[in-house]
């Protein structure tokens, strides 16, 4: 364990302070955060929690010790959301008999799961230590790590949940302390549940733990009947097979502090007979695109398979160390609006950071201190890369003899930000096809369309030079790559 490890300081949502971190055990730092629902492919708001946690969890490592760090991120790949879509998707199939829907949820969800796992990874981000699926924690586990109907009998036999109409639902009054994380009194809260109040909930705030099954919807067998998991049930339960009754931190995005969060903890606290669930609570920003909320109707939806693959957002594709620096350069509890000058940007600083790391040969030595001191300020990173900028700018002044440590630092500290810093990769294929098109635009005296595309390639490091064959008199063009 470092001892730069004693001034990790992060904002707490459960007291709304920021407080000095204090592991409950220094050799197994542990943290929870709640995964996509694969029904879709994730949007760039669902980038964000997926990146922050990610330099969160880079840093717990270099704390305490790559070895010494737990990090839990699960897929909910059980969802009525993702019924929808299977019926949606393959219900000629279904309806056939081809298909059963149990197949075309797996259809789904493997689809969607594996593309969630191209696109993390291409912005940067290193695999979580476990990623749990859902329907693995739905029954009891031979290997008896906790599940989900386990869970709820003992939230039955503690008093704090009851059987009605059906379902298995949280008694939100037996519980005198609900609410503290979203703040909310009992009687100022809406109902938890993916369902309409209904007359048989004894409190309107209580909300589903178990809900019964058509014959024509997922479901397993359990004491009340056939059915499946709420919604919330599904993170106690993984949390607690991979993390105990109460562990470090739990993070997520600020529109899961209630319901989802705060049903969490009632849960578990509840089921286990804790105090809390865990003891630091960490929530990043909302994100807008073009300073306006995100959504289909407006047609400013875009997944993170998009952006990448996709010249829908600014007429070009993006690479994912980009979209991750423009996600950092926010701190991460501020709301983010997500643009196409933000991404510019970012391109810029980057090829700046890059072309300055490159003065040296390999990264060299520790992350700077000054670098860590940053990220300990709850997760400063705006900071850091302040810092990231001096290093650079020393980087090109060197002229002495010997290695350029400023260099080295700075490319040793790019690799722990998790940006990539090795040799740059060039598709001449598509290079050539862009100064083909930029030659016929040239031709057709379209200098606008032809500057902007002269541009479009510098800004990604691709430097072209005109010029006539001397042999033939034509129009040539030439390219160096230029970080």
């Amino acid at each position: 364990m470092s001892d730069a490890s004693k001034g990790l300081r992060l904002y707490n949502t459960l007291t709304r302070m920021k407080e000095g971190f204090v592991p409950i055990d220094p050799l197994d730092v542990r943290m929870y955060v709640c995964g996509p629902t694969v029904y879709d492919f994730a949007h760039i708001g669902n980038a964000r929690p997926v990146i922050v946690f990610d330099v969160l969890f880079r840093l717990l490592r270099h704390l305490y010790g790559e070895t010494h760090v737990t990090y839990v991120r699960n897929i909910t790949d059980v969802d009525d959301k993702i019924n929808a879509r299977a019926l949606r998707d393959f219900g000629g199939e279904i309806a056939s008999g081809t298909l059963s829907l149990n197949e075309a949820i797996r259809r789904v969800t493997e689809k969607t799961a594996g593309q969630f796992h191209r696109d993390v990874a291409t912005l940067g981000c290193i695999e979580p230590t476990v990623e749990p699926r859902a329907t693995e924690f739905v029954e009891p586990r031979a290997d008896g790590k906790a599940d989900m109907i386990t869970l709820i009998k003992s939230l039955i036999g503690r008093g704090h949940a009851y059987v009605a109409a059906g379902e298995v639902l949280f008694d939100t009054a037996s519980m005198p302390d609900y609410g503290q994380l979203s703040k909310r009194n009992l009687d100022e809260q809406q109902a938890g549940a993916r369902i309409a109040v209904d007359a048989h909930k004894k409190n309107p705030g209580d909300f589903v733990l178990w809900k019964l099954s058509s014959p024509e919807e997922p479901g397993w067998q359990s004491p009340w009947g056939r059915g499946r998991p709420g919604w919330h049930i599904e993170c106690s339960a993984m949390s607690a097979a991979y993390l105990g009754e109460v562990f470090d931190i739990h993070g997520g995005g600020l529109d899961l502090i209630f319901p989802h969060h705060e049903n969490e903890i009632a849960q578990s606290r509840c089921a286990h007979g804790t105090d809390v669930m865990a003891n630091v609570w960490m929530h990043n920003g909302f994100l807008q695109v073009e300073g306006q909320k995100m959504s289909k109707s407006l047609g400013n939806f875009y997944s993170i398979h998009e952006l990448l693959e996709t010249e829908t957002f600014g007429g070009r594709k993006w690479p994912g160390e980009v979209l991750r620096l423009a996600m950092l350069m926010t701190h991460y509890r501020e709301p983010i609006d997500f643009s196409v000058r933000k991404l510019e940007e970012a391109e810029n600083t980057l090829r700046k950071w890059k072309r300055a790391s490159d003065l040296a040969p390999a990264a060299g030595g520790q992350v700077p201190a000054e670098v860590v001191e940053a990220l300990s300020d709850d997760l400063a990173t705006y900071a850091a890369f302040q810092q990231l900028t001096e290093l650079a700018g020393e980087a090109t002044d060197f002229s002495g003899a010997g290695e350029n440590g400023a260099a080295a630092s700075l490319k040793t500290s790019l690799a722990f930000l998790g940006f990539d810093v090795g040799a740059a990769k060039v598709d001449e294929a598509a290079i050539a096809e862009t100064i083909a098109r930029r030659l016929q635009f040239i031709a057709a005296k379209n200098w606008a369309e032809a500057d902007r595309i002269r541009d479009e390639l510098l800004s990604q490091g691709v430097q072209l030079k005109d010029g006539k064959d001397p042999a033939t008199g034509e129009r040539v063009t030439t390219w160096e790559v230029k970080r």
